[in-house]
């Protein structure tokens, strides 16, 4: 062989093997695909996602879906081929990395948060859920967390709601905070309480914080939350993060607390982070949230008012998408559509 052969055979081989390399070699995208579906109104394990103790319900048919996004995990990055797989899929987006993950967070740091919203999520969708149907509910400091080994710990707990410090009523956690901090470390601090409905007084002794000795420190982590005045828990069969299904949440609630059938047996699905005064707030992903909805068979999607740009460009064929800017326009939208399924309602497309 030539030396100009052999040498163009050496190109070759470094070629591929460098196209073999960037091929394989990760790069700072993330993939969006269509997630599992969960009827909010259905049951899992034999126990109901919705569950409400101490007041009347009705039973429900049909199916109030939440609708999730399935992303790459927060510790991988897709590689080329990845990449060009989800361009070819039109029910996937191919996004840069930090649209979905701020860069300065680790992996189980964006897992927590995304616990956290959802928890968040259920306890706000429950609030604009009963006050949706008239049921009064206050907001409320709650007791969030108790540290582990703090001075609280066997006083306060989890659940309680924060009436008073010291005497002073307070409304937000940040009075809270405030009223602690105007202690010295060594002093009482006295919490008027209550605790599954009934009034309580403790007394907590502060001790000096971990990262200022001159700072008082009772080992709570108060939030801002509310006082229901009966219990409704959601129990979820799967792994889901983010705010996103409370208007969901919200709905089945709604559904359970009034005569009738908000879906008259249909299958609805839909998404959006909701506020406690039943406002509905645009969320991410929205054509895989339709094209996941579709797959499992729903007919009609509802959709925040705020996404519906973006929804309308997704494939919509045999589904109807319904735009909702509110909780109220979501169950009279669906009170039209369960008497006569043809009606005219606010719509992101035609």
């Amino acid at each position: 062989m030539s030396r100009r052969a052999a040498t163009m055979a050496l190109t070759a081989v470094l070629l591929v093997a460098l196209v073999a390399i960037a091929w394989l070699v990760p790069v700072p995208y993330v993939a969006m695909s269509p997630g599992p579906t969960e009827n909010t109104l259905g049951t899992v394990d034999g126990k109901p996602i919705i569950r409400i103790a101490g007041h009347k319900t009705y039973p429900t048919d049909g199916r109030l879906d939440l609708t999730t996004v399935a992303v790459t995990s927060p510790d991988q990055s897709l590689d080329l081929i990845g990449v060009i797989s989800g361009w070819l899929d039109p029910t996937v987006a191919v996004v840069p990395r930090d649209y979905v993950y701020p860069p300065n967070q680790t992996a189980q740091q964006v897992e927590q948060q995304n616990a956290e919203d959802m928890q968040n999520s259920q306890e706000t969708a429950i609030a604009a859920g009963l006050r949706e149907v008239g049921v009064k509910v206050p907001s409320a400091v709650v007791v969030q967390s108790v540290v582990k080994g703090a001075p609280a710990v066997g006083k306060l707990r989890a659940g309680d709601v924060i009436m008073s410090v010291d005497g002073q009523a307070v409304s937000n956690r940040d009075q809270v905070v405030e009223l602690v901090r105007k202690h010295r470390p060594g002093s009482a601090v006295r919490f008027d309480v209550r605790r599954d409905g009934k009034p309580l007084e403790v007394s907590v002794t502060a001790a000096k914080a971990p990262d200022d000795p001159n700072r008082a420190f009772v080992g709570i982590g108060p939030r801002d939350g509310f006082e229901f005045p009966f219990k409704v828990t959601v129990n979820l069969g799967q792994d889901i993060g983010g705010p996103s299904a409370g208007t969901m949440f919200a709905l089945a609630i709604v559904d359970k607390l009034t005569p009738g059938s908000l879906t008259d047996g249909k299958h609805i699905a839909g998404t959006g982070e909701i506020t406690a005064d039943g406002k509905v707030g645009p969320i991410g992903g929205i054509q895989q949230k339709i094209a996941g909805a579709k797959k499992d068979g729903a007919t009609t999607f509802l959709v925040p008012a705020d996404n519906c740009p973006a929804a309308a460009g997704a494939d919509v064929s045999g589904i109807r998408l319904v735009k909702i800017a509110t909780l109220k326009d979501a169950v009279h939208a669906l009170e039209i559509l369960a008497k006569d399924a043809d009606a005219k309602v606010p719509s992101c497309v035609g």
